[in-house]
């Protein structure tokens, strides 16, 4: 008996490797591009086992409000900078902290296991385990919160300390940690500010650090990093808190 249909919106390097998983476990995938007609499709695929929205994060927003009524509840998201607030609007979906790197030319390279929560959870983690990429199931939202911001913490103090130091992820730690953790600081200030929770920040570090000893030679500062501090900035001048360290460094490159 053939399993149900994917639909998978958005088959860039993440979207493929997630559409290659998922087919290797049996599922018919159906790839959504920007030219496709999504509530047509809808209406021939009414009942999708999952629909994976694996675009970039500046287009999640204007995805989810073109989803057709009939996939709401079947989500799953595998953004970077994601929240709760950005699915609040959702039925119950699935989210996927993603710490596996996918380059154009290259195959994947795992730094730690991907966190999952939600319904549709062991469906990613068995597409992903076809593709031996480790990924585990997270129990519960309070968890899952936890791991969406140890992730945001690795990629904003990565890439927003990496605008001054360069190097690799090893060179940060080691030869310019006071900037790595007065970065990191203001980051959870951030996540803090934007969740309206609090979180044992020793623990975020040293689940930082596992992932910094899961790549070393991963590089700081990839293209995105100049639009994360700006979006850093803005979060951080509409929730009026001073994040100090980011806004030297953005004040360093606004005078370059």
């Amino acid at each position: 008996m053939s399993k149900p249909p994917v639909v998978v919106i958005g088959i860039g390097e993440m979207g493929s490797v997630f559409a290659r998983g998922l087919l290797r476990t049996g599922h018919p995938v159906h790839p959504v591009t920007r030219d496709s007609d999504m509530q047509a499709l809808a209406r021939d695929l009414p009942e999708p086992a999952l629909v994976l929205v694996a675009v970039g994060e500046a287009a999640l927003q204007p995805v989810l409000e073109a989803i057709p009524e009939a996939w709401r509840d079947r989500l799953a998201l595998l953004q970077n900078e994601l929240l709760p607030a950005d699915y609040a609007a959702l039925p119950d979906p699935t989210v996927i902290s993603v710490w596996f790197e996918k380059k154009k030319g290259q195959d994947v390279r795992v730094l730690i296991p991907s966190p999952v929560h939600g319904p549709r959870a062991g469906l990613l983690i068995d597409a992903l385990g076809s593709l031996e990429i480790p990924a585990r199931e997270v129990p519960d939202e309070g968890g899952m919160l936890f791991e969406l911001v140890l992730k945001n913490l690795y990629i904003l103090t990565t890439n927003i300390a990496g605008l001054r130091s360069g190097g690799t992820v090893d060179e940060l730690w080691r030869h310019h940690q006071p900037l790595a953790r007065a970065v990191a600081a203001d980051v959870i200030d951030l996540q803090e500010a934007l969740t309206g929770q609090r979180f044992d920040r020793e623990a975020l570090i040293e689940g930082m650090l596992e992932a910094f000893d899961g790549d070393p030679q991963h590089r700081c500062m990839g293209r995105s990093a100049p639009a994360r501090l700006e979006r850093a900035i803005a979060h951080a001048d509409r929730l009026e808190l001073a994040v100090p360290t980011l806004r030297e460094i953005a004040a360093e490159r606004a005078g370059e």
